[in-house]
């Protein structure tokens, strides 16, 4: 085991070393297309149409961008993928990939068995420990929304906010709330038995209040001897710092630990545009620098409260990364520490996950399945945000480049 002095992003036979170079190639071929905005926004177009008009394109995007960034169509397809992964002492948070479906009681039931059925399989492999929850997958959209607009209007803490939300709705829309928090309430029940944590994934700002309530009502259950259930904190967010500092007063004062992942943010450009059209104050940092700042700021605070906190530090930013492996060893923590675990996309920055479980972090590849229509909203944002020749494509290239050099391909 590599101590945390030798720790390097630098290293790609680490990053590439599960990557046959045929598959290196293959991925060397999409990030270098990726690199061309025309082609981006041509495929981002034209793909979800032409797979609604039953155009032949499936066999063509298994084997491009689905292969990259997704595990498979199944459940069944994703266990070599988190096989080989396990082989490089990295772990697997699974996704059921699917957005925007159908709504309704019926398809709310549905998907919680979905996520029950996630959790039930991941139990039974020896490197899966998480799974995601989307709340929009057993919650109606509008009833989110309502209870949000109605917590945003109030004064106080969060939950007296909260509980003046509700006594607002109609009997009907309350019976409704209680079968959402009844579908969470089985999710994390069956994960808390099978040992399996499940990661709240954020919301937009116009639906996030109740999913932060949601998941602190579920912390404060099932996060009394173990940490469960995590809460993901979009720190792209000018408010965000201050409420991860606000959830561990919660915890403290409700007697749970805090689940956090700290991720940067995923709907920079729809809230933008939303606050502009509605003329409200974008609740976005007002450029990267800020971003940076808090997010590396939210590190510091959960290490500092790490008895008390448990983290995934789920980035691609190399600083972040470095810094918390620093901050670990600064403190003499494992850096398998029960309490800070570190996450990257499937498909993206191998550099990182690959050379810290090379030096005995704890770190995990979020794999997302699903059918290839279902997934394909996923797909379509990997393909903007490495869009970008200047940004994530051109480093995820050069590394790639590197390796087939070194490889004398």
């Amino acid at each position: 085991m590599n101590t945390n002095n030798a720790l390097s992003f630098e290293n790609t036979e680490n990053a590439f070393a599960y990557k046959t170079d045929k598959s290196l190639k293959k991925a060397k071929f999409l990030f270098w297309t990726m690199g061309y905005d025309l082609l981006v926004k041509w495929g981002i177009q034209i793909t979800p149409w032409a797979l609604k008009s039953g155009l032949p394109v499936k066999g063509l995007i298994r084997n491009t961008i689905f292969e990259q960034f997704v595990g498979g169509e199944t459940l069944a397809e994703t266990a070599p993928v988190a096989q080989k992964l396990g082989e490089y002492q990295v772990q697997v948070i699974l996704d059921y990939g699917v957005e925007g479906g159908e709504s309704g009681e019926t398809a709310f039931d549905h998907a919680m068995d979905e996520f029950i059925r996630v959790i039930n399989y991941a139990a039974t492999q020896p490197n899966i420990p998480f799974m995601s929850v989307k709340v929009t997958g057993i919650a109606r959209r509008g009833l989110l929304e309502k209870l949000d607009s109605s917590v945003s209007d109030q004064q106080g803490s969060l939950m007296k906010r909260y509980n003046h939300a509700v006594s607002e709705l109609t009997d009907a829309e309350k019976e409704e709330w209680e079968h959402v928090k009844s579908r969470m309430e089985k999710i994390c029940t069956v994960a808390s038995e099978k040992g399996v944590g499940v990661l709240i994934d954020a919301e937009e700002t116009w639906i996030q209040d109740p999913v932060d309530v949601v998941t602190i009502l579920m912390m404060e259950r099932f996060n009394r001897e173990k940490v469960v259930v995590y809460n993901t904190v979009q720190l792209y967010r000018h408010d965000r710092l201050k409420f991860l500092k606000d959830s561990l007063e919660a915890a403290e004062l409700r007697g749970f630990i805090l689940g956090a992942k700290l991720v940067r943010g995923a709907y920079m450009e729809k809230e933008r545009e939303r606050a502009a059209e509605m003329n409200y104050p974008s609740p976005i940092q007002p450029d990267k620098v800020a971003t940076d700042r808090d997010y590396n700021e939210g590190i510091a605070f959960c290490i500092e409260h790490i008895d008390k906190i448990a983290a995934i530090i789920a980035t691609h930013n190399e600083y972040s990364n470095l810094y918390t492996t620093q901050l670990l060893q600064q403190k003499q923590l494992s850096p398998r520490h029960p309490h800070i675990h570190f996450s990257q996309l499937y498909g993206m920055s191998d550099h990182i996950t690959f050379n810290l479980a090379k030096a005995g972090f704890s770190v995990s590849k979020y794999l997302p399945f699903g059918p290839i229509q279902d997934v394909v909203p996923y797909l379509m944002r990997r393909a903007q945000e490495n869009g970008s020749i200047a940004g994530q494509t051109g480093r995820e290239l050069g590394l790639i480049k590197k390796e087939i050099i070194r490889r004398g391909k």
